[in-house]
């Protein structure tokens, strides 16, 4: 850039009013400022204060989404168990991946309609992502249904059992 672009273009950001600029090109940077450095610094703070309130809003926003998707979950969650008997307790799944009910095709299913469970038995495995996952009974009591098939694809939070609490 020449020394007569340079003037120009401080002629021109003069007749525009701008009280702030900067240019880049080929190598040299150009900033350009009018006024006090108070006035500087104080639409400075102004544009950080502003960001920062965007910042809060969203963070906001996204506390209320979660929120309102956890409370979607207890509003089911409850619907289910006022439907169904109240001592019936439905395991869900806590990933996406595959219901095996055994840990081998050869060996027999972890549980049964039937099956009396303890907490911490092992209901059946989800592999996701190569990784065998064993899920646990949380509560005592024996499965009463048993709501998907071997080798199915499950999803986050799909009923996988339904347990008759002691």
């Amino acid at each position: 850039m020449d020394y007569k672009s340079i003037q120009q273009l401080i002629k021109t950001a003069g007749e525009e009013g701008l009280t702030f600029l900067e240019i880049e090109t080929e190598g040299i940077r150009i900033t350009m400022k009018k006024g006090s450095q108070t006035d500087v610094a104080e639409n400075s703070v102004s544009v950080t204060s502003n960001l920062e309130s965007l910042e809060e809003k969203k963070e906001e926003q996204v506390e209320i989404k979660e929120n309102a998707a956890n409370e979607n979950k207890e509003a089911v969650n409850n619907i289910t168990a006022s439907t169904d008997e109240k001592d019936l307790k439905t395991v869900n799944s806590p990933i996406v991946g595959t219901f095996y009910a055994s840990g081998d095709p050869k060996e027999p299913a972890f549980v049964e309609i039937g099956s009396k469970v303890k907490k911490g038995d092992t209901l059946c495995i989800i592999e996701a992502m190569k990784l065998m996952n064993e899920i646990q009974s949380e509560f005592d009591g024996e499965v009463v249904d048993i709501l998907v098939e071997n080798e199915q694809m499950v999803e986050y939070g799909q009923s996988l059992f339904k347990i008759k609490v002691k």
